[in-house]
């Protein structure tokens, strides 16, 4: 198997990458009864549920080298190409990974072919339009999965029995380092090991990167972020687009 997207961006993942427990909690009561559990580009095994009989599927040495000793198994292999029998599992889990696949298409299929139950969380095109920090500041990050729209809601729901569509709203001390999790703290996107942990800035060009974080240091500095979206600080949380879809069984 060759080398994946993470083998390159991953390394240093864990230092801001880590569970939200009310994040969890929304993705856990989505899992609901399931049992066996296979969780489809697991990376570093957060949102994994405890107490589960749980699978992880990983690409990338450099991710599943970054898991806890005491977390699930996995094996490696592409979401494209899983290798379990047809209905082996009761819950198949893909959260923040639907946008990496190379074909997605084939990947939920494969989710649906392994698993009863399919929870995955993926976000809507609202992230990249609307969210100030791609609009204002590093907008090359909404052409880095431009070819492929098949990672929002309404397209998954085209391939899975879509069953129910939840917003996940962040909260303003939100614990992951996702990419829209610093809404409302913008000073956490000028660290470098913030932005290394976020899979649409680390892919930007080393030029772009800089000219963004400037820019955005420069705003802040000034005050013309606060001037212009300052009243966020005030807020608990935000839909910035984040969807949890629960479908099959």
């Amino acid at each position: 198997m060759t080398g994946t997207r993470y083998d390159q961006i991953g390394i240093s993942y864990t230092r801001t990458r880590r569970t939200d427990p009310r994040v969890a909690a929304q993705i856990y009561g989505a899992v609901g009864d399931a049992r066996t559990i296979v969780n489809v580009g697991a990376g570093t095994g957060s949102y994994e549920p405890s107490g589960r009989d749980v699978v992880a599927v990983e690409p990338s040495p450099t991710m599943y080298r970054q898991r806890p000793a005491d977390a699930a198994p996995v094996v490696r292999a592409s979401a494209e190409r899983l290798p379990f029998a047809d209905r082996s599992f009761d819950a198949a889990l893909a959260i923040f990974t639907v946008h990496h696949w190379t074909d997605t298409r084939r990947g939920l299929e494969e989710l649906r072919r392994v698993a009863r139950r399919q929870v995955v969380l993926s976000y809507d095109a609202l992230v990249e339009q609307d969210f100030w920090l791609v609009r204002e500041y590093f907008p090359e990050m909404a052409a880095l999965d431009a070819a492929s729209s098949g990672y929002t809601s309404s397209e998954i729901a085209r391939v899975l029995d879509v069953r129910s569509v939840e917003p996940v709203m962040v909260p303003a001390d939100c614990l992951d380092g996702f990419a829209a999790c610093f809404w409302n703290r913008p000073e956490a996107y000028t660290d470098p090991d913030v932005q290394a942990g976020i899979s649409g800035l680390a892919r930007l060009d080393v030029e772009v990167r800089a000219r963004g974080t400037e820019h955005l240091r420069a705003d802040l500095a000034s005050g013309v972020w606060d001037a212009r979206f300052g009243s966020l600080r005030a807020l608990t949380e935000l839909d910035i687009g984040y969807r949890l879809l629960v479908a099959g069984e």
